[in-house]
């Protein structure tokens, strides 16, 4: 009896051992970031304490920038900024985080920022060189339509494209003649119409560029690439107009640096480029997930600033700055609101920081290997 009690518990362990074996691995957090000049995309995968452990590469093309991971979290669209200008589609392993290649499609133009609808059925995109937006269908299956819907022009440097949490509205900063645009966006026909009024005017020398929408979508927070403010926007969520409720500088008091101007490739025979290593240069901004905090990159000075967040006003207040990679150009935050992941366009490293839920406050976690030219951040969670 005592033999066949232990060849039954024997085999009951097998049994076990074997289903655990067959246990799919538990899905975590990933983080992506397009190197430029290498024309990839770097995989992290987030450890339970913030840290990353560098994967694989995903190829793409020389000047892959942009990034957008679909609503769903299934895809990851990816455009090259070097001719052809395309579009790169990957599918995301939930397990490992890894890019499959999937399809590649034409884009209108040079893009700097691309987006998706609350759908996932359409890809926006803007062209700083080209002063236009572009509408391209996204099939089923992820792919992207060669022909887009609509090419419209704007004003002087598009600089991002946007849709408010109603799946209604879509906003364009234009750097190069400080206005924002303002269109109406009809999900089922994949249309997009000019509001009225069509623009919102911003003061002279601004240079919008980067924004984001409020949780609630009462609010847009909209970044000026060349004075380092942060807009504050109502939203009237049944128009979708904007009206400007405050602005707020997000350099630190003591700051030497002085307005910027556009910036452009040189012309041949034109002036001289002028001097910018003064000049102030802002380049990304997110809201915290709990939308207490909202944080903006700073180029020059290589430095990310917090800011609080009035939930009912919709005001911000500086808290302070972080100096972090060498010129950084994009960063994210990861959807618990725990970590930020920051890269740096003349580093060879990104940063990862953890995020004090009740002051705001960044802790440098660690700097992990990055390609040449590092960009765009993408942080996407399967837990």
């Amino acid at each position: 009896m005592k033999t066949i009690a232990k060849l039954t518990s024997g085999i009951a362990i097998a049994g076990l051992a074997a289903l655990i074996g067959h246990v799919p691995a538990q899905a975590g957090t990933f983080v992506y970031v397009s190197n430029a000049e290498d024309g990839d995309i770097g995989v992290y995968s987030v450890q339970a304490d913030g840290s990353l452990k560098v994967g694989e590469h995903a190829k793409a093309a020389k000047v892959v920038m942009p990034m957008a991971v679909s609503p769903d979290k299934r895809f990851l669209y990816a455009a090259a900024r070097s001719k052809p200008y395309t579009v790169y589609v990957y599918s995301i392993d939930r397990n490992t985080g890894s890019l499959k290649p999937l399809s590649t499609s034409p884009l209108a133009e040079s893009f700097p920022y691309i987006s998706l609808d609350r759908t996932g059925r359409y890809l926006f995109g803007a062209s700083y060189s080209a002063n236009l937006i572009s509408l391209n269908a996204v099939k089923p299956d992820g792919s992207v339509s060669p022909k887009p819907l609509q090419v419209i022009p704007v004003g002087r440097n598009a600089h991002s494209i946007r849709i408010d949490g109603s799946n209604k509205f879509v906003f364009v900063p234009t750097l190069g003649s400080d206005e924002v645009f303002q269109f109406t966006f009809d999900a089922e026909k994949g249309r997009l119409a000019s509001n009225t009024p069509a623009v919102v005017l911003m003061k002279p020398g601004q240079g919008p560029r980067h924004f984001v929408t409020s949780n609630d979508n009462r609010f847009v927070y909209l970044l000026a690439e060349l004075t380092g403010t942060v807009a504050t926007f109502a939203l009237d969520s049944k128009t979708g107009l904007l009206t400007e409720v405050s602005s707020i500088s997000g350099l630190p008091p003591d700051t030497k640096l002085v307005p910027g101007a556009p910036r452009g490739p040189a012309v041949p025979g034109g002036p001289p480029p002028r001097n910018t290593d003064n000049d102030i240069w802002a380049s990304d901004l997110h809201l915290a997930p709990n939308g207490k905090f909202l944080y903006v990159a700073e180029r020059t000075g290589s430095t990310l600033a917090t800011f609080s967040v009035d939930s009912a006003t919709g005001k911000l207040a500086y808290l302070g700055s972080t100096v972090t990679e060498k010129q950084p150009r994009g960063f994210a935050i990861d959807p618990k609101g725990k970590f930020l992941v920051v890269s740096g366009e003349k580093s060879d490293t990104i940063s990862a920081y953890r995020i004090d839920e009740a002051n705001g406050g960044l802790t440098l976690i660690g700097k992990y290997p990055a390609g040449k030219d590092a960009n765009w951040v993408e942080i996407v969670s399967f837990d």
